[in-house]
C-alpha cells in the first residue's frame, strides 16, 4: 500500500434540522453539490480527473435516495464520466466514505478521488427508512436475540455501567457550547466553511445550532428523554445483557445529545502520483483507518476499540494524539472514551462538538475530519485522531498526520 494523503477539506454551515431551520429550503443533492464544487475552485482541479465520489448517508429515502453521491456529482456539473456511491455506516458514515476513498488511493487503484457525507435532518427524518420499526432496532428476532435497544437507552447504560453522572455529562455539554462559540467568534471553522447562497439571496456562513446560553444552570434542569420509556419497557431488555446491573439511571437530555441538523462536507484525496499529475500540495497523511465491532446492546463504546486498533496500526500511542475528534452523540461517550483511555481532556473537542454544533449523520466523521485538520495548522500540531460511536454496536476511527 502506498501513501493517501487529504488535499483539501470543505464543509457547509450546519443548519438547524427542523422546517424553518437555514438550510431546511435546500435539497440534500444541491448542499453536497456545493461542497465539490468548493474543491474545486479551491483547488483548480479538473473534475474529469476525480476517479470517484463517496458520500456517506444514513436515511436514504425521499430526498436522499438514489444514490445521493452520483447525483450530487451531476448537481455540481461535474462531467458524466465521474462515478459516485453512496455509504451507510450510520453515524460513522462520513469518515468511512473518507477511509474508503484514502484505501482506494493508497492502493494505486485511483490517483484521485473524494470522500464526504451528506444528511438533510430536516428534510429526512433520522429513522424514515426504519418502515416503523424503532430506529436500530430492525429485524424482530434479530432484536431479541440480541437485546437491542434504541441509542439513548444505550447512551444511559453506558452511564450507568462506567459511572458517569448527570453533573458529568452537563459540565460536558456547557463545555461544548462555550468551545463552539469561541472557536465561532474567532474565526477557527472559517478555512472550511463554504457559505451557502439561499435562493432568496441569504448568505448562510455560520453554524446556526449552537446555544451559549444553555449554561449547567439550564442543562441541569432539562428532564432524561428516555427515562420514562425506558423505564415503561426498554430498560428490561438491555439488562437482560448485563444483569449486573440493577437499574439504568438515565442522565441524557437535549442538551447532552447531539443536535439534529443539515450539513455536508467533502475532503479531496491523492496518492503520490496524483499529487505529481496534478501539482497538488497535501496538507495531511492518511495514517491509519478503522472500525470495530462492539456488543450491540451498549452499542456505543466502539470508540474506544476503534481508537485502540487504529494507534497500534499506526505504532502510536493516546499520548502521542495531538488533538481528538470524538463524537459527541452522547456525552457518555465521549467521557467513557476520555476515562477508558486515559486522554487529557484539553485534546478532546476543542471546538466543540456535536452536543452544540449539532451532528448531521452521514456528513459528521468528514467534517470532524475537516476541524481537526484545521486545528492542527492553526496549533502546528502533529497527529489528529477522528473516532464516532456507531449504531448497531460498531465503532470507526482514522488517524492524520499534519504535514508543513
Amino acid at each position: 500500500m502506498g501513501n493517501s494523503y487529504i488535499v483539501d477539506a470543505v464543509r457547509t454551515p450546519r443548519g438547524k434540522g427542523k422546517k424553518r431551520g437555514a438550510l431546511a429550503a435546500v435539497h440534500p443533492q444541491e448542499l453536497s453539490a456545493i461542497t465539490l464544487k468548493a474543491l474545486q475552485e479551491r483547488n483548480g482541479i479538473d473534475p474529469k480527473n476525480v476517479e470517484e465520489v463517496v458520500m456517506g448517508c444514513v436515511t436514504q429515502v425521499a430526498d436522499q435516495a438514489a444514490c445521493i453521491a452520483r447525483y450530487a456529482v451531476m448537481a455540481a456539473h461535474w462531467p458524466k464520466d465521474v462515478p459516485g456511491y453512496t455509504v451507510n455506516r450510520f453515524c460513522g458514515s462520513g469518515l468511512q466514505a473518507l477511509n474508503n476513498v484514502a484505501n482506494h488511493v493508497a492502493s494505486g487503484a485511483m490517483e484521485l478521488a473524494v470522500g464526504g457525507g451528506i444528511e438533510s435532518m430536516s428534510r429526512v427524518k433520522m429513522g424514515d427508512d426504519m418502515l416503523g420499526r424503532d430506529f436500530n432496532v430492525g429485524n424482530d428476532k434479530i432484536a431479541a436475540h440480541y437485546n437491542l435497544v434504541p441509542q439513548g437507552i444505550s447512551a444511559d447504560l453506558i452511564a450507568t455501567k462506567y459511572d458517569i453522572s448527570r453533573e458529568e455529562a452537563d459540565q460536558l455539554a456547557e463545555a461544548s457550547q462555550k468551545k463552539a462559540d469561541y472557536a465561532t467568534k474567532n474565526g477557527h471553522f472559517k478555512k472550511s466553511i463554504i457559505p451557502v447562497k439561499l435562493e432568496d439571496g441569504t448568505i448562510v456562513s455560520e453554524d446556526e445550532n449552537p446555544r451559549i446560553e444553555s449554561d449547567y444552570a439550564f442543562l441541569s434542569g432539562l428532564a432524561p428523554v428516555f427515562k420514562t420509556i425506558g423505564e415503561q419497557q426498554l430498560d428490561a431488555i438491555a439488562l437482560k445483557s448485563y444483569p449486573e446491573i440493577k437499574k439504568i439511571n438515565h442522565i441524557h437530555t437535549l442538551g447532552n445529545s447531539s443536535g439534529i441538523v443539515d450539513g455536508a462536507a467533502a475532503l479531496l484525496v491523492a496518492n503520490d502520483d496524483g499529487l505529481k499529475k496534478y501539482g497538488l500540495k497535501p496538507r495531511a497523511r492518511i495514517v491509519a483507518t478503522v472500525a470495530t465491532g462492539e456488543d450491540p446492546t451498549i452499542m456505543l463504546t466502539g470508540p474506544v476499540s476503534a481508537s485502540q486498533k487504529a494507534l497500534k496500526m499506526a505504532g502510536l500511542s493516546v499520548k502521542d494524539i495531538d488533538l481528538w475528534e470524538i463524537n459527541e452523540a452522547f456525552a457518555s461517550v465521549v467521557l467513557y472514551v476520555k476515562k477508558t483511555l486515559g486522554i487529557d481532556a484539553d485534546k478532546i473537542n476543542v471546538n466543540g462538538g456535536s452536543m452544540a454544533l449539532g451532528h448531521p449523520l452521514g456528513a459528521t466523521g468528514a467534517i470532524l475530519a475537516g476541524t481537526v485538520l484545521d486545528e492542527l495548522e492553526r496549533r502546528d500540531q502533529r497527529y489528529g485522531l477522528i473516532t464516532l460511536c456507531i449504531g448497531g454496536g460498531m465503532g470507526i476511527a482514522t488517524i492524520i498526520e499534519r504535514l508543513k
